[in-house]
């Protein structure tokens, strides 16, 4: 394998990074699965996105939860138990010295089989367990300039529940690699998905909310991930008295909204600019006036909610 370069990454920390793979920590260069692993054979993998906050993960509990779902909805046999898979975790963040600004990417596959092939009967090992630890600061609105994100429409359509669940939090995840592209191709950070009836449904990677006359409103789940920051905003905007509605929304009134923004855990609570080269709300007039006066009042509230439900790690 070629030497890595650290002034090649986004963070130089990652070059030397310990990940978990199996049973065990590897160092960066040599952490990797079998060619047969069902990861690899046909991306027959579940996983999770988690942020590491103060020595602590915000709601791990949910996250595992659903990672186990999802494991059960595939019908993985032998699914680590919640014990095993948080002591791999804090060893990981342990051996890489994370406390704050980092990311974990936690993978869990069906595990490897005796000969390539799609049918579950050749996976008698029981699952492998990665845990992807690297140091990432949340999109936080950033994007590429700097002014918050700058998203397109995708011609490339969402599942349909009926062919895949997005609630499945699967790894097969070309279906938003192929909007991803359309994204990048078009200079954009992230491109807006609709569903096969022509509703939003999420971005590539988040979920979407928009305000409108006060309003918050959310495209409902049935084409997207129903995300745990998702839930927590919407949470928070009841508590704090705003109204929210979870329907189904269309793209021209995401773009004529007052103040769109995106949730996930890689990027927290992250305003949109720009649709479609529309800008969304009045014009900005410097960075701190990216995000609207409601996405600034939740992104507030979620950074305490976030201080008071991180999950300490043994």
């Amino acid at each position: 394998m070629p030497r890595l370069d650290p002034a090649s990454l986004p963070d130089p920390r990652n070059a030397h990074i310990q990940v978990w793979v199996g049973d065990r920590l590897l160092p960066r260069e040599q952490a990797s699965v079998s060619v047969f692993d069902s990861a690899v054979q046909g991306g027959d993998a579940v996983w999770e996105g988690l942020r590491v906050y103060d020595g602590g993960v915000f709601r791990l509990s949910a996250h595992l939860e659903r990672l186990a779902a999802s494991a059960r909805a595939l019908a993985f046999e032998r699914i680590p138990p919640r014990e095993e898979i948080v002591a791999a975790l804090a060893a990981t963040l342990r051996a890489n010295g994370m406390r704050d600004g980092a990311h974990v990417r936690l993978t869990l596959s069906r595990g490897p089989k005796l000969t390539s092939g799609m049918s579950p009967r050749w996976n008698t090992s029981g699952c492998t367990l990665i845990v992807l630890a690297e140091w990432k600061p949340p999109v936080s609105g950033s994007g590429v300039t700097g002014r918050g994100l700058r998203l397109i429409t995708a011609a490339t359509r969402r599942n349909a529940p009926q062919c895949l669940a997005s609630s499945i939090h699967h790894a097969n995840l070309l279906n938003n690699i192929l909007a991803r592209i359309e994204a990048e191709q078009a200079g954009a950070d992230d491109a807006i998905m609709l569903d096969v009836e022509g509703f939003v449904a999420e971005t590539n990677s988040m979920n979407l909310f928009l305000v409108r006359g006060g309003t918050l409103v959310t495209p409902t789940a049935d084409h997207c991930l129903p995300g745990i920051t998702r839930a927590a905003v919407l949470d928070l905007a009841r508590r704090a008295g705003l109204p929210a509605e979870e329907r189904r929304t269309t793209i021209e009134e995401i773009r004529g909204a007052d103040e769109v923004f995106c949730t996930g855990t890689m990027g927290e609570l992250a305003p949109v600019v720009e649709i479609d080269g529309r800008r969304i709300g009045p014009p900005a007039s410097g960075a701190e006036h990216v995000a609207g006066p409601v996405t600034r009042r939740l992104q507030v509230a979620f950074a305490q909610l976030v201080a008071d439900e991180r999950e300490a790690l043994p």
